[in-house]
C-alpha cells in the first residue's frame, strides 16, 4: 500500500487533529444513528489511544467499542477524480462511514486500510466522516485474545491480568496512525514492490513490479535518480501490471554506515499525458545468510539494539515525530544498529526514519504468545492477513532485514503443541510469507516454554532465542542462569545448525535502587547481568547479534508481579537512563565478533 502523497496528479488532505468521541459498551451506537455523526462534548486526539489521554473518566482499562466524528472540507475539482479514505492504524478494528454512507470494515490492528468513497463524498463541501473503533481480541484475532473466565477454566487465575491479556504490553485502543482522504484520477498506481541486488562490488540492480487500476493501454516509466543515475526505463503495462528492471552502475549502497537512498520516479503515461505519478524513497542492498553469517550487501553484521514498544505517556501508542527524533537519537548515542518491532508493526514514521538514519529492523507480525490449543482456520486466515497487509507495506523499506512470523508461541507450554499441530501451523504460515517475499529471512522468536523442540526452528532462517535465565529462573543467580543458556543455544545451534540471535534478555530494573550484593531490581543487577549475557554470547561464532529487552519501561495490564510498567527498559518510560544504559553504550562501542 502506498503513502499518500500529494504531487501534479495526486491531493491528500490531513483530517483534524480533534474529532468528537463517544464510548458504546452496549453497542447501541449504529442502531440509534450515530454512523451520521454526532456531537459530543466529549473530544479526542486523533490519532491518539483513549487510554491515558481519558483516563479520568474511567477508559484507562476500557476495552470495547467508541466512536468518532469529524467534519473535513474537500475542495472541488473540475477534473473527474476517485477518492480515497486511509486510515494508518485502529486497533483492533474499525468500520468507516462518510456521510452517513458506509464505507467499508477493517479487520487488524497496526496496518493501514484504505476503501474508495468516490461515490460519498462532496468536493466542495465540508464531509463528515464517522468511525467506529472497536479493541476486544479472540481465539480467531491476531493477537489472540482473553477472558477472566478462561484463566478461571484453566485453572491459571494467578495469572490473570486487567484487562485480561495474552501478551505482556497494555491493550491500548483508539485510531493510533493518521487519517487522511486523498484523491487520484481513475486510472492510478495501485502499489509498487521493489527488489534490489548486488550484481557487482559496484553495480546494484533494481526491479519494480508496479499495479495500475484502470483497463487503459498506458505505459509505466521509471526513473532512478542519484549516485550513477540518472538511469530510465519503461514498459507497457498488461493486464493492469508492469515489471521494470534497471542496472545502477556506481552503485552507492544502502548500509548502516552509508544509509544512501535513492529517489524513484514512476509515471503512468497514456499517449502524451502522464495520468499517475508517485515518488519514492529506496535504499539498494541486498540480505543474506551465507555459511552461519547474517550478510548485508555481502559483508557480516552482528546485530547490538533493542525489542521495543510503542508506548509513551498519554500517546498511549500514538504516533509523535519529537519521541521519534529522541528515540532514534538515544539509540545512536548508545551505539546500537538495530531494533525488532515487538511485537507489532511499528507506524510507517517509524520504518521510514529507519531508513534514513541507517537502522537494521525486524519486522514482526502481531502473532504474540499464539496458543495453538484455541486456534481454528479464522485465526490462521487472520495470521495470513496480516502478514500479506505488512508485506505490503513494508516491503520496500531497505532498513527491514527479517520478517518475524510471530513470537513465542505456545508460552502456555502445552505439551501437545510439539505433537503436531504446531508444525502444521507454522508451515502454513512459513509457505504464505515465503510466497510472498523471497528475499528476506525469516524467523519467530522462541520461549522457554516451547523449549529447543519448537517447529518454528525448523522453519526459521535464523533461530531467534528469549531468555531470561537469572531473573524469571535462577532469580538473583545470573551465572548459573548464563552457564544455562549457553548450554542451551549450543544444542539448539548443534541441532538445527543455523545462526543464533538472542532476540531477549533482561531483567527488571528501578532507577535509583543500589547494592553491593546480587540484588535483583537493583540498577548494579542490571549491569551486571547485561555483562555476562554480552560475553557467553559473543564467544560464540554461530551467534549473530543481541538484542536487549527493552528499550525503554513500558505499560502492562494489571498483575501482582508489575508494578504499573514492565521496568526492564535501559531508558525509564520517559526515556531517562538508567545505569545499564552507560554500560551499554561501552560494550556496544566494542568491537562485535564480525568486524
Amino acid at each position: 500500500m502506498l503513502f499518500p502523497q500529494t504531487n501534479s496528479c495526486r491531493t491528500e488532505w490531513n483530517c483534524p487533529q480533534f474529532w468528537n468521541f463517544r464510548t458504546d459498551p452496549e453497542n447501541t451506537g449504529e442502531r440509534e444513528g450515530w454512523s451520521n455523526g454526532f456531537e459530543s462534548e466529549l473530544e479526542i486526539a486523533v490519532p491518539g489511544s483513549w487510554n491515558e489521554q481519558l483516563e479520568e473518566i474511567g477508559l484507562l482499562n476500557y476495552v470495547g467499542s467508541a466512536w468518532y466524528s469529524c467534519t473535513v472540507f474537500i475542495p472541488g475539482d473540475t477534473h473527474k477524480r476517485n477518492y480515497w479514505i486511509r486510515v494508518g492504524s485502529a486497533d483492533y478494528r474499525a468500520t468507516v462511514w462518510v456521510n452517513g454512507k458506509r464505507a467499508g470494515h477493517h479487520e487488524g490492528a497496526f496496518v493501514p486500510f484504505e476503501f474508495e468513497i468516490t461515490d460519498a463524498i462532496r468536493p466542495g463541501a465540508r464531509n463528515t466522516l464517522t468511525i467506529l473503533v472497536n479493541n476486544e481480541l479472540n481465539a480467531e484475532t491476531i493477537p489472540q485474545g482473553i477472558r477472566s473466565e478462561d484463566y478461571a477454566r484453566e485453572e491459571r487465575i494467578r495469572e490473570e491480568t486487567y484487562p485480561p491479556v495474552r501478551f505482556d504490553y497494555f491493550p491500548f485502543g483508539g485510531i493510533h496512525r493518521p487519517v487522511v482522504i486523498y484523491s487520484t484520477g481513475p486510472t492510478c498506481i495501485k502499489s509498487i514492490l521493489v527488489d534490489t541486488y548486488v550484481v557487482a562490488p559496484a553495480r546494484g540492480e533494481v526491479r519494480a513490479r508496479i499495479a495500475v487500476n484502470g483497463s487503459e493501454v498506458l505505459l509505466a516509466r521509471c526513473t532512478i535518480s542519484g549516485a550513477g543515475g540518472p538511469i530510465s526505463s519503461e514498459s507497457p503495462v498488461r493486464n493492469g501490471n508492469a515489471v521494470l528492471t534497471m542496472t545502477v552502475s556506481a552503485c552507492r549502497f544502502w548500509s548502516t554506515e552509508d544509509p544512501y537512498r535513492y529517489t524513484l520516479r514512476v509515471e503512468l503515461v497514456q499517449g502524451a499525458e502522464t495520468v499517475d505519478e508517485y515518488e519514492m524513497q529506496i535504499g539498494v542492498r541486498q540480505v543474506s545468510i551465507v555459511e552461519g553469517k547474517l550478510l548485508l550487501n555481502g559483508k557480516p553484521v552482528y546485530l547490538k539494539g533493542f525489542g521495543r514498544h510503542e508506548d509513551f505517556p498519554v500517546l498511549g501508542k500514538t504516533v509523535a515525530a519529537p519521541l521519534l527524533v529522541k528515540d532514534f537519537g538515544l539509540m545512536k548515542w548508545i551505539n546500537a544498529n538495530s531494533f525488532r518491532t515487538s511485537h507489532y508493526p511499528y507506524a510507517e514514521e517509524t520504518m521510514a526514519m529507519a531508513d534514513r538514519q541507517g537502522f537494521l529492523v525486524i519486522d514482526e507480525v502481531p502473532a504474540v504468545s499464539l496458543d495453538l490449543r484455541c486456534t481454528n482456520a479464522n485465526t490462521l486466515a487472520a495470521h495470513k492477513q496480516v502478514l500479506k497487509e505488512l508485506f505490503d507495506r513494508d516491503y520496500n523499506h531497505p532498513s527491514v532485514i527479517v520478517w518475524a512470523l510471530g513470537n513465542e508461541p505456545n508460552l502456555v507450554g502445552d505439551n501437545g503443541y510439539h505433537q503436531g499441530p504446531g508444525k502444521e501451523y507454522w508451515k502454513e504460515v512459513f509457505d504464505c510469507a515465503r510466497a510472498l517475499d523471497s528475499t528476506r529471512p525469516m524467523t519467530v522468536p522462541n520461549c522457554t516454554r516451547a523449549g529447543i523442540s519448537d517447529p518454528v526452528f525448523t522453519f526459521s532462517d535464523i533461530l531467534a532465542v528469549n531468555r531470561y535465565y537469572g531473573w524469571y529462573e535462577f532469580p538473583g543467580r545470573i551465572e548459573q542462569g548464563v552457564a544455562v543458556l549457553e548450554q542451551e543455544i549450543e544444542a539448539i545451534h548443534r541441532r538445527y545448525g543455523k545462526p543464533v540471535l538472542m532476540s531477549e534478555f533482561g531483567v527488571d530494573t528501578i532507577p535509583g535502587l543500589h547494592s553491593v550484593a546480587d540484588q535483583m531490581f537493583t540498577e548494579e543487577y542490571q549491569e551486571k547481568f547485561l555483562e555476562q549475557y554480552i560475553a557467553m554470547l559473543r564467544s560464540k561464532r554461530y551467534v549473530i547479534g543481541e538484542h536487549v529487552w527493552n528499550f525503554a519501561d513500558f505499560r502492562t495490564s494489571q498483575h501482582f508481579r508489575r508494578v504499573v510498567l514492565n521496568m526492564k527498559g535501559i531508558f525509564t518510560r520517559t526515556r531517562q537512563p538508567k545505569a545499564a544504559a552507560f554500560r551499554l553504550k561501552q560494550l556496544w562501542a566494542m568491537k562485535s565478533p564480525t568486524e
